[in-house]
């Protein structure tokens, strides 16, 4: 039988990678299982926005998250620069919202919540083609370059002593007097402290094939396509991320600029379609009509683990003591990765929360269905 760590997550996308971070910073062992390659699904396919599309049209419960992580990614984007080889590419590029007809919202939402805005300029959208409906800047809102990100997280980790099984399945988990002592997996069997699922779009899948009999206190997620091209421009093409209507452009610190994305419900199909890359096409070069000297070098797509609410579900499961759930943040793994993180291990070490946990528990997620 392996050796057992404190901590057990199945899931190694940027959820179950901060998840472990956390737990490692505070002197728990850990193991993460990932059945494929680290980082490599919905985590490495984001643009990296740090901040939810139109955020005051989202529920309470995500922007608690999103401000608390706010707070924490400079740190943790220094701290990562600092310990490993890899820039995460951390930047307050800034944001600017184009058409914003819910303009008391924002506004009242970013005084709410001490994000800094003003009235965009007419200089911010110049050299855009689009319509402009009270357009709103975001100076202080930043990307991350979330492949970068992964990258450096993994390096940081296996630095610090977490042990990284890719590949690895886990098949069947044994139940004793409701807490799970064992698990069997295709690197052998491991024993079990905590058992964290992070598994992002396929953390139900898992949930099911390890405990069917607890399928109504399961939260439901489902695989939600998300389809992205890539331009190899060249620095300051743009300066800023934009959000124009349901599509954004992104601009990264070497030129390169990505065009996203579409929402579709296909199971868990990660093909690309030729609809949908003329459809981000068109958006893009419409919008920036300087892009169309510069090449489109990438078209993929990646599936984001999509709730009812976009509500993730955070915390211990109602029915096994040592299984806990950090999974379910649909379009905003990246931007709620580390307050979510940090509310896990708050809840497992019993620590005291920065954010009220309970508007994630698998109780009231459920019922809000």
């Amino acid at each position: 039988m392996i050796s057992t760590s404190d901590i057990t997550i199945i899931g190694g996308g940027i959820i179950g990678l901060l998840t472990a971070r956390e737990f490692i910073n505070a002197g728990a062992t850990v193991t993460i299982l990932e059945k494929n390659l680290i980082g490599q699904e919905s985590s490495w396919a984001g643009g990296g926005i740090l901040l939810p599309l139109y955020p005051w049209r989202q529920a309470e419960a995500i922007t608690r998250l999103v401000v608390q992580s706010l707070k924490l990614y400079p740190e943790l984007a220094r701290q990562l620069t600092d310990y490993t080889p890899i820039n995460p590419e951390w930047r307050p590029c800034g944001l600017l919202i184009t058409q914003n007809p819910d303009d008391n919202a924002a506004i009242a939402w970013c005084t709410a919540n001490s994000i800094p805005f003003e009235a965009a300029s007419p200089t911010r959208y110049s050299k855009l083609n689009t319509v402009v409906d009270n357009p709103l800047w975001l100076p202080a809102i930043a990307q991350i370059r979330n492949p970068r990100l992964l990258k450096s997280l993994q390096y940081d980790l296996i630095n610090k002593g977490v042990i990284l099984r890719e590949r690895c399945h886990i098949t069947a988990a044994t139940i004793e007097h409701d807490r799970i002592t064992s698990a069997d997996t295709s690197a052998g069997k491991i024993s079990i402290n905590q058992l964290v699922i992070t598994a992002g779009a396929w953390s139900q899948q898992v949930l099911g094939q390890l405990f069917p009999h607890l399928a109504e206190t399961s939260p439901q997620i489902a695989p939600i396509r998300g389809q992205m091209l890539l331009y190899q421009a060249e620095p300051e093409t743009l300066p800023h991320i934009v959000l124009d209507g349901d599509h954004y452009l992104i601009p990264r610190s070497d030129g390169k600029i990505i065009a996203g994305s579409t929402v579709e419900s296909e199971g868990f199909d990660k093909s690309t379609t030729a609809a949908a890359k003329e459809q981000l096409h068109n958006f893009a070069l419409n919008l920036l009509p300087s892009l169309k000297k510069y090449p489109l070098i990438k078209h993929w797509a990646g599936l984001r683990p999509g709730t009812q609410f976009g509500i993730p579900s955070i915390g211990k499961h109602p029915q096994i003591d040592n299984l806990s759930i950090n999974a379910g943040h649909f379009r905003n793994g990246l931007v709620m990765g580390p307050a979510s993180a940090q509310l896990m291990a708050d809840l497992i070490l019993n620590r005291p929360t920065r954010v009220n946990p309970n508007p994630y528990t698998l109780h009231n997620i459920n019922i809000a269905r």
